[in-house]
């Protein structure tokens, strides 16, 4: 996590810093004391208060302290070097930040309950991946997987809801082919853009098969979580708090936020939208993430809220070795030319996303859709799977998760790799494209920034106003 990113959140679940809402403290509260008690759960009765001080405020939004020695922490941890005094520029990075989260709720900007789930276990997996394991990685954070979840949940918002509200503000940023050839004119070569490694994947996923009686398994426990709801054991809320596996709405009772049809697994928008009675729970619905029960908790307009309870068959070590082996035979008879990877991806694969392209994998870039990754771009296992493969070359089975969190065994032909090269016009324009275009975008926001801060409160601790800072409008 860059530390642009880790600037869009500062939370107090860090273990640092504990502290009640910020919502409740507002601009006149912090005219009148700098300081705020911060509370500590389960602090033992010999240790002393803890108090945090607030040292800017944008719009209604506190800065505290605690948030500059979070992110200094951060930035010392993934070395990360700043520009001037971190005193100063590290307040003005998460004030900028709070510009943006502030415009995004004017705009209602939205980030979607699943867009939330799905970012933070796609990152979880990463992070579990790339530690070794789970315990080594609860060990090396020092937090349980569940802490976790909890304080990257916050932080995966703001940070889409940032990157979203930049990008509605440059949608209309655009280059001309003219204004790239001029920007690169008179660069000298060796100041030309690095262009990376770059590979096309072919895919082949099965997904094992899971028992019957695993499926009856959990659709038995959903039924006696509606049994018990409906004859008012306990509530549908408590059962989602013990039992969902969507860490995302677990934690809230279920409970998803107002979310158009759209935004929705279709299977689970089908039945969601069709709830009538918030006393009722709906019949088991089946979707790519598992099987849910829902309670509707109101409608408003095109927009639906209720809660969920999301369980997930668990796949057999004895299954995964099955579909394991038929990858195998696969890759032989491919490697035996008895068909291609091409009619094998089309008719056997299971992944969606790639079978009616010939098991092509997509990558979706701020550039658009193309076929080529760095591989820093691929899934961590694919990557691994590829690194050392030469072109035309058929991986061994490997075992993934995929972007919805199901397990599934894959293998994987390395279509095509372009290795690293200085970008030239002729081969590389898009690449060059990309560099003026987002220098553009990076000039428009830096403007956006200025005029934001011309009406916009910001008031801060004086020993702030000898600073340096790269915008001139936070001193009033």
């Amino acid at each position: 996590m860059g530390l642009m990113a880790l600037s869009a959140s500062i939370t107090a679940s860090t273990g640092l810093f504990m502290t009640g809402n910020r919502g409740d403290v507002s601009v006149a509260d912090t005219a009148a004391k700098d300081t705020v008690a911060v509370q500590q759960k389960e602090q033992p009765l010999y240790e002393p208060s803890v108090v945090d001080e607030v040292i800017w405020v944008v719009g209604d939004e506190p800065i505290l302290k605690s948030d500059v020695e979070v992110m200094r922490l951060q930035a010392e941890m993934e070395g990360v070097k700043l520009n001037g005094d971190p005193d100063c520029a590290i307040p003005e990075m998460i004030a900028v930040q709070k510009l943006y989260l502030h415009q995004a709720a004017i705009d209602s900007v939205e980030v979607t309950e699943s867009e939330i789930t799905q970012g933070v276990e796609q990152q979880l997996n990463y992070m579990i991946n790339a530690a070794g394991g789970q315990e080594k990685l609860e060990e090396y954070r020092n937090q349980t997987l569940t802490q976790m979840r909890v304080q990257m949940r916050d932080e995966f918002r703001d940070r889409q809801l940032i990157e979203k509200m930049k990008d509605k503000l440059v949608s209309n940023v655009s280059v001309s082919p003219a204004d790239v050839r001029a920007y690169f004119k008179n660069i000298p070569e060796d100041s030309l853009p690095f262009v990376p490694t770059e590979v096309e994947v072919q895919i082949i996923t099965k997904q094992p098969k899971i028992e019957t009686e695993e499926l009856n398994r959990v659709k038995d426990q959903l039924r006696s979580y509606t049994d018990r709801v409906t004859k008012g054991e306990t509530t549908f809320a408590t059962l989602a708090r013990l039992y969902s596996e969507d860490p995302g709405s677990a934690r809230q009772g279920g409970e998803m936020d107002y979310v158009g049809r759209g935004m929705l697994d279709p299977a689970f928008a089908s039945v969601a939208f069709n709830l009538t009675d918030p006393k009722k729970i709906s019949k088991i619905v089946e979707t790519e993430f598992g099987f849910h029960i829902i309670q509707l908790i109101d409608k408003r307009g095109d927009k639906v809220k209720c809660r969920h309870i999301l369980l997930k068959p668990h796949v057999s070590r004895e299954a995964i070795n099955k579909a394991m082996e038929r990858l195998d035979s696969l890759a032989t008879d491919i490697r035996a030319e008895k068909f291609t990877f091409d009619e094998a991806a089309s008719y056997i694969s299971d992944d969606k996303d790639t079978k009616n392209n010939h098991g092509l994998m997509a990558n979706f870039s701020e550039s658009g859709r193309t076929s080529r990754f760095r591989m820093q771009d691929l899934p961590t296992e694919v990557a691994r799977a590829v690194e050392g493969m030469q072109v035309g070359d058929i991986s061994k089975p490997f075992q993934m998760v995929n972007d919805k969190g199901k397990t599934v065994c894959a293998i994987v032909k390395l279509k095509s790799r372009v290795e690293g090269h200085r970008a030239a016009i002729t081969e590389d324009f898009q690449v060059m494209k990309d560099v003026v275009l987002a220098k553009r975008k990076e000039e428009f926001l830096k403007s956006w920034v200025k005029d934001k801060l011309k009406n916009t409160y910001v008031r801060m601790n004086d020993r702030y106003r000898g600073c340096k800072f790269e915008y001139e409008g936070w001193i009033k």
